[in-house]
């Protein structure tokens, strides 16, 4: 199965899944979360297929959700945007609870949702000159899946999710946890392939139940009541409609999307008038 915007490809028991919106830097949209759904449900049940790798094509891993797609969607009131950030939650937890294991080979920017992806996946492999972060907060938005302080450790999930960080480096990122590995730019794939090579000459039911257990030891110290609290705040912060989010959807109906992203940055650099 492939499309516009989901590529898959199988290699023997490995499954290759390719984020494909290069021109959006894989930007993830509500069609991309449909296809997504409908690929992975392919490969859950194909008994073939042991491993699944998720990348980006062309220059980046995913810059997140897609602005304009959500933009133009005009969700208001707290029930729309329940239904919107259960529908997030649902499609970034995918990759936690899927049976099988799956690694995400980062290239370029893995940012906001991309990054709560990547985090969501089993293990993740970065690219030397990899970014990844959080810039939700930069403007008024929300962290949909809540998984960084399980990785980190609550003092460093404040200090980039509170600061807003979209330039860390894959280095920091393996330092903090985010990510298992750092390559050479350009050998993402390659140590993905092995690594999903290894894993799929075991026993597909010892495999699937290890990663039940693994997951079990987080989820029986209560992460998924943790997201789903969290996702109880983020439909709260989305329904207030917060003064920087309000500012920055008017720039960008009234601008377009990058100046809306220009004034993002602004504040981040000291014009705090704005």
């Amino acid at each position: 199965m492939d499309s516009d915007i989901i590529v898959l490809e199988r290699e023997g028991r490995i499954a290759v899944v390719t984020l494909n919106r290069p021109e959006r830097l894989n930007a993830i949209s509500r069609a991309t979360i449909r296809q997504m759904h409908a690929v992975l449900d392919d490969l859950e049940a194909d008994s073939g297929v042991a491993v699944v790798i998720i990348r980006g094509a062309g220059r980046a891993f995913s810059s997140g959700m897609d602005l304009k797609d959500d933009a133009a969607a005009g969700v208001s009131g707290a029930q729309a945007w329940r239904e919107v950030l259960e529908e997030d939650l649902a499609f970034l937890m995918r990759f936690w609870e899927f049976p099988k294991p799956t690694i995400a080979a980062v290239h370029g920017f893995c940012l906001a949702a991309a990054c709560e992806l990547a985090m969501c996946c089993d293990i993740t492999i970065a690219e030397e000159s990899s970014y990844f972060g959080e810039p939700e907060l930069k403007f008024g938005t929300v962290i949909t899946a809540m998984m960084m302080p399980w990785l980190t450790g609550p003092k460093i999930a404040k200090e980039l999710l509170l600061g807003a960080d979209d330039r860390v480096t894959a280095q920091r990122a393996l330092e903090v946890g985010l990510v298992n590995r750092v390559v050479p730019d350009g050998a993402a794939m390659t140590a993905a392939r092995e690594l999903a090579g290894r894993i799929a000459v075991m026993d597909d039911d010892a495999v699937r139940l290890t990663k039940q257990s693994i997951n079990l030891a987080f989820e029986t110290m209560g992460m998924m009541e943790a997201m789903n609290a969290s996702l109880d705040r983020a439909i709260e912060i989305e329904a207030t409609e917060t003064p920087s989010r309000k500012r920055f959807k008017e720039i960008a109906t009234s601008e377009g999307l990058k100046a809306a992203l220009a004034w993002r940055d602004s504040r981040m650099n000291g014009d705090h008038n704005q």
